[in-house]
């Protein structure tokens, strides 16, 4: 009998007091420490307005099963991954619900190596919860707990060692930033100021509501970053995600790009002096990356959507770089984990190291129409959906994650559930607009014949 998922795409998530209570927390925390055995494990926080309670049970759970804790406060996840791995603890939880709406929260769980867990160690933790077959103790067996404050002070450091500093700092550059409330708040001021940028911030107060433009920066959600980027003649605009580990970057002219599109001219500037290396992307990510790819004799590995499998297959195939749609960028230099404040060092660095603007640079690229969008199911319905699309839409499709039909040579659309919320993501793309929509439409008539 297969055992349920607590863990979705990226992490736990849940609503507190509804479905991620005390209680569950609690034992999901004892079976976190009884899967590590050892300590220290590190633990850290978002700017959630439940996330320090939660803090506060994930470790002292983690100490009843007898693991010694090291706390960080509030941090960027980015920030505690790399920590995770350079202060050589045997592992990481941070209390996160990374971009979804202010009334979740989660978990992030990390291995020594600062990447997320694998799926098969998600199952693990899984089956230790479901049997509760945890340690615990409050006799002289219970764990220690101290506290670090150079996290973010480390975060900033590594990001800076891996980028060339002198043509950044002689570039001057203007960006604005909107911090949307989140942790970057934390880092990418100092990051910049470091870099000799100029940093014009937006959201910057860290507030776990995200009054600003809420936690997921989306290009319906960043006019007000669009519109100061033009009006302080600025080179660039990146917003970050709530737990900072996403970027969505603006051209200085004020247009706002998908991550897979930005992260494109990442992969085309680092393979540039690294020919014939490695990208690892998702099956939801534009084919502009295989186009960079390709200029510069690389090669491409796509894998279901989710962090956790981009981070385990850069390490598996040693890759340099990886991306997502939604603005995740992986950089193994650094730690191959998204990092919305690496990206923003390397955005940098890439426009240090060219004459041209930002807006130059992607005009100098194919352009591809995408289409998003999102649609409410439950879970049951998601399933029978996914069963009822391939005898109504008859076109070849992998089911690497979801459904990916190939309608012709440079038109596509991906169908897949979202493994934190009860949603289906609709994803398409086409070199011809016309193609894109006719398809698009296709695609909708199909879904709404569905009558599960």
């Amino acid at each position: 009998m297969s055992i349920a998922r607590l863990f979705g795409t990226n992490g736990i998530r849940g609503i507190p007091s509804e479905n991620l209570t005390l209680k569950f927390i609690s034992e999901i925390s004892l079976s976190i420490g009884s899967f590590f055995k050892k300590g220290p494990i590190l633990v850290g926080h978002d700017g959630r307005v439940t996330s320090s309670i939660l803090y506060d049970a994930v470790s002292s759970s983690l100490m009843a099963s007898g693991i010694d804790v090291i706390e960080t406060g509030m941090l960027p996840t980015p920030a505690l991954q790399l920590y995770v791995r350079n202060s050589h603890c045997n592992g990481g939880v941070m209390v996160t619900a990374s971009h979804n709406p202010p009334i979740y929260n989660g978990l992030k769980v990390m291995g020594k190596d600062g990447v997320e867990l694998s799926r098969t160690d998600e199952k693990r933790i899984e089956k230790i919860y479901f049997d509760k077959s945890w340690n615990y103790s409050l006799s002289n067996s219970i764990g220690t707990s101290v506290l670090t404050t150079d996290s973010v002070d480390n975060y900033i450091d590594g990001i800076i060692s891996n980028v060339n500093l002198d043509p950044i700092r002689k570039k001057n550059l203007v960006v604005v930033v909107d911090l949307g409330n989140g942790m970057q708040s934390l880092a990418i001021p100092i990051l910049l100021e470091q870099l000799n940028c100029k940093c014009l911030p937006l959201n910057s107060n860290i507030d776990g509501n995200f009054p600003g433009r809420g936690p997921e920066p989306t290009p319906d959600s960043l006019l007000e970053l669009s519109e100061s980027v033009l009006s302080n003649n600025a080179d660039f605009g990146v917003a970050f995600d709530g737990d900072g580990d996403r970027s969505i970057f603006v051209d200085n002219l004020g247009k706002i790009y998908w991550g897979d599109q930005s992260g494109s001219i990442l992969a085309d500037h680092i393979l540039s002096t690294n020919s014939n290396s490695t990208i690892v992307t998702t099956v939801s990510t534009s084919q502009l990356i295989d186009y960079v790819s390709k200029k510069n004799n690389g090669n491409v590995i796509r894998t279901r959507v989710g962090s956790v499998d981009v981070s385990r297959s850069m390490i598996e195939h040693n890759a340099i770089f990886g991306l997502e749609e939604n603005g995740g960028c992986f950089y193994s230099p650094h730690i191959p984990t998204r990092d919305g404040g690496m990206s923003t060092a390397l955005m940098a660095e890439k426009l240090s190291s060219d004459n041209r603007t930002l807006s130059e640079i992607f005009s100098d690229l194919p352009s591809y129409h995408q289409r998003k969008t999102k649609l409410s199911y439950s879970r049951d319905k998601i399933d029978a959906l996914l069963n009822y699309l391939p005898d109504n839409l008859d076109y070849s499709f992998d089911d690497i994650d979801g459904l990916k039909f190939y309608f012709d040579s440079s038109t596509w659309a991906l169908i897949r559930p979202s493994g934190t919320e009860p949603i289906v993501r609709i994803f398409a793309e086409s070199e011809n607009e016309s193609n894109l929509n006719s398809y698009w439409d296709e695609v909708f008539t199909a879904i709404n014949s569905f009558n599960g």
